[in-house]
């Protein structure tokens, strides 16, 4: 018999320690042995990639069933602890411990492009519900087959399409969509069904990074609510300071090569480290006026004798003394968007407008109209039209019908992750602002890129070498070099770490210009934009709630609708109150004998003997039974729980 407390899924097939290219990968790390209170144990680690130490003496303790947000500056090493913890990489010392055969769960680099719907390709992720199902064609043995036909029942593999279909269908995924192929969909769609296979597997502990990023708002939202209530324990990195909030109770912190284990949602974390670096900003400002002091006497008086002795003593004193590092942040790294020149208002203005693509309107009805101080944020789900409003409004698209009026002079910023992926990886970002800005010194080329925190170090690298979020950097920077008078951001925030966030918000609130936003992030929304506009059905709309009712307004549409209490009668007459006494026995007793014919069949479908000899056709009879029995039961007990409530109001 199998060890079905071992639940083998998707890339445990992926054998140790390299998963193949796949929608998502399982590890089964055989590990040592721990108590069972601690998911994850990091004890003293140490290890450096190419001579640059990232880890040195760090330690921490994941709790199991804790959901923490690993979070710290771009290039720290957070990756590359993912990847410690799944074995891809060997430690220089320390160990990193989890429970025997606890299984590992992510999203892997590579997405397959194959002719298996989204559908099958979720459920293929629950590799054990699969080779049962295989294993129940092929079985011969009557008791092997009871066997397979209990535990298929035990994990519930019935509901196992449902469940599949309810997670796609949160990251963005219609019913039609479930039964096309993956190869229809784009990359950055295809991680998304990635993201739902090892939802699916529900491993013991779960590896995501940076999920939001192939999310749109919606399907970000869905997530955090997902994550917050998932049974095992999870460990995500990321830069988005709403799912830090709402999804995590604990943040890890990586910095100066070091973890730190707080409790708490991001926001908390915030608060406290800010206070640890305050009191060590207080203790080494001490240190130093002390060190300064014991130094001033000893040049005063060591070469004096009657002070020699006392001058030799403080000496000593100083070299025992411990530095403690003042723990300076990092200077915000500022984006410098110029300014741009006053247009009368509007710069655009749209009447009776409609776009779309090959003759086929994608967006009717437009009337639209954005002046020079508006920051509005695009709301709806992705596929609604977004994207098609930016082209339109960069000029980009064309109307098919209607008239747009622009400001004469109007200049028009666009930022898309598109353009990150166009930049020429094989030249650096000084041929890059060179080449838009041919007449400026090059100390005006450096002084551009700085303001952009991209400093002499990154200003002489080739592109292909610099991290995301220096592309993004350079990316604004271009879109942005003309102070254009609209800009038009497409999720800026990908590849920017919380501290760029931060410095990217107070930025847009000192620009001089409009601003038009789509992002996955509410925090930044929430801090920029002061218009709503919703997309959706074909139309561009104001949304008049706040960001907090919209993201209501979709978790509510997430869960099942419940059936209005029929409202309390002021008086029940005593016949009334009988009849519905008696409906409420009826029902009861059609449970408890639907619950009696469920057991036996259960009974029936799990006896060896069934499966003895050639018996198919009556199998499948049976099978079918038990299922129209199970669905009999369903609306039995809900028929029930109406009458109680019906009772209950009338009494």
């Amino acid at each position: 018999m199998a060890p079905w407390g071992d639940k083998e899924s998707f890339g445990d097939i992926c054998q140790a320690q390299h998963p193949p290219p796949g929608c998502a990968f399982l590890l089964t790390r055989p590990g040592r042995s721990v108590s069972p209170s601690p998911m994850l144990r990091i004890d003293d680690i140490t290890y450096a990639v190419a001579g640059r130490p990232l880890f040195q003496g760090a330690s921490a303790t994941i709790p199991e069933g804790h959901k923490v947000g690993l979070v710290g500056r771009n290039g720290t090493g957070k990756t590359t602890l993912f990847r410690l913890i799944r074995g891809e990489l060997a430690l220089e010392s320390g160990a990193i411990s989890l429970p025997s055969r606890a299984r590992i769960g992510g999203v892997a680099q590579e997405v397959p492009s194959s002719e298996t719907s989204l559908l099958d390709t979720v459920l293929a992720a629950d590799t054990e519900r699969a080779a049962l199902l295989a294993e129940a064609q092929t079985a011969t043995d009557p008791t092997r087959i009871a066997e397979v036909q209990t535990r298929l029942a035990d994990i519930d593999a019935w509901s196992a399409e449902g469940r599949a279909s309810a997670i796609l269908k949160g990251l963005g995924f219609d019913f039609a969509d479930q039964s096309r192929p993956c190869s229809d969909f784009s990359g950055g769609w295809r991680m998304r069904v990635a993201l739902a296979a090892v939802l699916f597997s529900q491993p013991d502990l779960l590896l995501l990074d940076e999920p939001t990023n192939y999310l749109d708002l919606e399907g970000a939202l869905w997530l955090e609510s997902y994550l917050a209530k998932y049974p095992h324990t999870v460990i995500i990195i990321s830069h988005d300071r709403g799912l830090l909030n709402r999804a995590v109770g604990a943040i890890l912190h990586l910095e100066d090569k070091k973890l730190t284990f707080y409790q708490g949602p991001y926001d908390q974390f915030a608060r406290q480290r800010a206070e640890r670096l305050a009191q060590a900003e207080a203790m080494a400002k001490k240190q130093e006026a002390r060190r300064a002091h014991l130094q001033s006497y000893v040049d005063r008086f060591r070469y004096k004798a009657d002070k020699a002795k006392q001058a030799q003593s403080r000496l000593k004193a100083l070299s025992r003394m411990q530095p403690i590092s003042s723990p300076q942040e990092a200077a915000l790294r500022a984006f410098s968007f110029p300014s741009p020149t006053e247009l009368s208002p509007p710069i655009i203005r749209i009447e009776g407008g409609s776009v779309g693509y090959d003759g086929t309107p994608v967006l009717k009805k437009l009337n639209l109209r954005i002046d020079q101080d508006d920051r509005i944020a695009l709301l709806g789900k992705n596929g609604q039209g977004k994207s098609t409003l930016a082209k339109l409004l960069s000029d980009r698209l064309a109307l098919m019908d209607g008239q747009m009026v622009r400001a004469s002079k109007l200049k028009i910023g666009y930022f898309a992750q598109h353009q990150v992926d166009e930049l020429h990886v094989d030249e650096t970002p000084m041929d890059h602002v060179r080449r838009e800005r041919p007449n400026l010194l090059p100390g005006q080329h450096r002084s551009i890129l700085a303001g952009f925190g991209l400093m002499a170090d990154q200003a002489e690298t080739l592109v292909g070498d610099l991290s995301g979020g220096q592309k993004a950097r350079l990316s604004l920077l271009l879109a942005t070099l003309d102070a254009p008078h609209l800009l038009i951001l497409d999720e800026p925030t990908n590849h920017l770490d919380i501290e760029s966030r931060e410095a990217l918000v107070e930025a847009l609130t000192d620009y001089g210009g409009a601003v038009i936003l789509v992002s996955h992030d509410m925090h930044l929304l929430s801090m920029t934009a002061d218009r709503l506009w919703l997309v959706s059905n074909g139309s561009v709309a104001p949304y008049e709630g706040d960001l907090e009712s919209y993201r209501e307004m979709l978790l509510a549409a997430d869960k099942p609708v419940q059936k209005a209490k029929p409202e309390k009668p002021k008086r029940a007459s005593r016949d009334a109150v009988l009849a519905l006494r008696a409906e409420v026995r009826k029902c009861e007793e059609r449970v408890g004998k639907l619950t009696e014919m469920r057991e036996k069949l259960d009974a029936k479908l799990a006896d060896p003997a069934l499966y003895d000899g050639n018996k198919q056709d009556e199998i499948a009879l049976w099978q079918k039974k038990h299922a129209e029995v199970i669905e009999g039961l369903d609306r039995a007990e809900a028929l029930w729980m109406d009458a109680l409530e019906r009772l209950e109001g009338a009494e």
